[in-house]
C-alpha cells in the first residue's frame, strides 16, 4: 500500500464535499430519481436505491427529501429521462481519471467534461482507455481499533478483505452488494466508519505537491459540473496536499 494516509485522504475528500453540500444534494437527488425509476421504489428489492439512500443519509439529507425523490422517480415524472454515461481521460503526469455522469443531454455533458480536461492540462481519452485500471467495490475505513475484532466482524458480515494500513487505520473491501451489510455490522460493533461503493484503482500514481494541485483542480472542476456524479482517479495525494 502507498505510504500516504488513506484515512486522511478520505477525510479530506469528505470535507471538500461538505463545502459543496448544496450541489452534492442535487446530485444525490438525481441518483435517487434514476435508481427508483430503473429499479422500483423499494430499497429491499433495489440494491442500487438502497446504496444511494445510504449515501443520502450519510450526507445528512432529510428523510422527506429522500422520499420525495424516490416517489418522483417511481412515478416516472416527465423530465427525468437521465442517461448514465462514463468518460475516461488523463490528468497531469498521466493520472487516470474516470468520470461517471447522469445527463439528459449527452452533447452538453461531453463538451463540458472535455473542456475541464483541456483547461486543467489533461486530455479526454477513448472508452476503455483507463477503465481497466479500476474495479467497482465497497471501500470502508476505520481510523483505529483492534485488528482481530475488526476482522472478525467484517468477514462475518461478508467483507472480502481487511487491510491494515501503515498509519494504523484499516481498509475493508467488499463486493458492492455487501457494502451496507458490512458497514452496518461495523457501526453496530461501535466503530466509526467512513466509506462508499467506489471505483478502486489497481495501481496508484504517487504525486508531488505541485502535480497534486493540478490534479485536484481537475477533480474540482469536474465535480462542479451538474451532470457529473462522481470522479475517480488513481492519484496518491501526498499528505501535504491533503492538509491544504
Amino acid at each position: 500500500m502507498a505510504g500516504h494516509s488513506k484515512w486522511a485522504n478520505i477525510k479530506h475528500r469528505k470535507a471538500a464535499q461538505d463545502a459543496k453540500r448544496g450541489k452534492v444534494f442535487t446530485k444525490i437527488i438525481r441518483e435517487l430519481v434514476v435508481a427508483a425509476k430503473n429499479g422500483g421504489p423499494s430499497p429491499e428489492d433495489n440494491p442500487t436505491l438502497r446504496s444511494v439512500m445510504d449515501k443520502a443519509l450519510t450526507a445528512n439529507m432529510k428523510k422527506d427529501t429522500i422520499e420525495k425523490a424516490i416517489a418522483r422517480g417511481a412515478g416516472s415524472a416527465e423530465g427525468d429521462d437521465y442517461e448514465a454515461m462514463t468518460y475516461e481521460g488523463y490528468g497531469a503526469s498521466g493520472v487516470a481519471v474516470y468520470v461517471k455522469c447522469l445527463s439528459d443531454n449527452r452533447n452538453r455533458t461531453v463538451s463540458e467534461v472535455r473542456h475541464a480536461f483541456t483547461k486543467c492540462g489533461g486530455n479526454l481519452g477513448t472508452d476503455g482507455s483507463v477503465a481497466y485500471l479500476f474495479s467497482n467495490a465497497g471501500q470502508l475505513f476505520i481510523e483505529s481499533g483492534d485488528e482481530d475484532a475488526i476482522m472478525e466482524v467484517a468477514l462475518e458480515a461478508g467483507a472480502e478483505d481487511v487491510i491494515s494500513l501503515d498509519d494504523g487505520s484499516f481498509e475493508i473491501r467488499t463486493a458492492p452488494e455487501d457494502f451496507l451489510d458490512v458497514k452496518n455490522a461495523l457501526v453496530a460493533a461501535g466503530h466509526e466508519v467512513e466509506g462508499e461503493v467506489t471505483m478502486i484503482p489497481s495501481t496508484e500514481t504517487e504525486l508531488d505537491v505541485e502535480t497534486a494541485e493540478k490534479v485536484q483542480r481537475l477533480i474540482d472542476m469536474l465535480e462542479d459540473l451538474d451532470d457529473v456524479q462522481a470522479v475517480y482517479t488513481n492519484a496518491a495525494f501526498p499528505e501535504e496536499a491533503e492538509a491544504s
